[in-house]
């Protein structure tokens, strides 16, 4: 495993390394000693999966509101995303700023997001899943988001007429969150 950092500080895209031969291929996905040693912080206690049917559905931006904020790990485990991770920290030199991130069945990488940041993805293939780890359980009254075509972030989805959930066709503005909330 390896580490790489991105635009974000702090977010991290963890290069798995996978052996093949002619019966197929093994990737060790986790190992705690190993992310510690990388200096990826993070003790996950909840796993989540998403199965998407179609190219073109767009899931987020999410984030957990304080105090109950997340730190994620996220993987495509089949097809291909357009990952997009929006900072939202309070305080942060690049709060507003995003960077995206193409991520496949085929190329064993791990995003982490540290709590503070807002994420989404795009749906780039028919039957798309993505895995996520979480540090922090789930929060109903926390669950929060921005929306996914907000005209502050101005984020250039790779679809012109997403599939998107009634929920997050309702979540606030960029704006409306640094108005109400200030950061994360």
């Amino acid at each position: 495993m390896e580490k790489k950092e991105l635009a974000l500080a702090g977010v991290y895209e963890v290069i798995l390394k996978s052996f093949e031969d002619d019966r197929g291929s093994f990737t060790r996905t986790f190992d705690e000693k190993l992310f510690n040693e990388l200096g990826i912080p993070g003790h996950w206690v909840q796993e989540n999966h998403t199965r998407n049917k179609k190219a073109g559905t767009i899931r987020g931006l999410h984030f957990l509101l304080p105090p109950d904020t997340d730190g994620k790990l996220i993987r495509c485990t089949r097809g291909m995303i357009w990952d997009v991770i929006a900072d939202l920290r309070k305080g942060s030199s690049t709060l507003g700023s995003w960077i995206n991130v193409v991520l496949s069945e085929t190329d064993h990488h791990w995003i982490y997001i540290p709590k503070g940041f807002a994420h989404g993805f795009c749906t780039l293939t028919d039957d798309a899943e993505v895995l996520y780890k979480h540090d922090s359980y789930y929060q109903k009254n926390s669950d929060s988001g921005i929306v996914w075509n907000d005209k502050d972030l101005n984020i250039p989805w790779p679809v012109q007429d997403p599939i998107i959930s009634e929920k997050d066709k309702g979540l606030m503005t960029f704006n409306e969150f640094i108005t109400n909330y200030r950061g994360l």
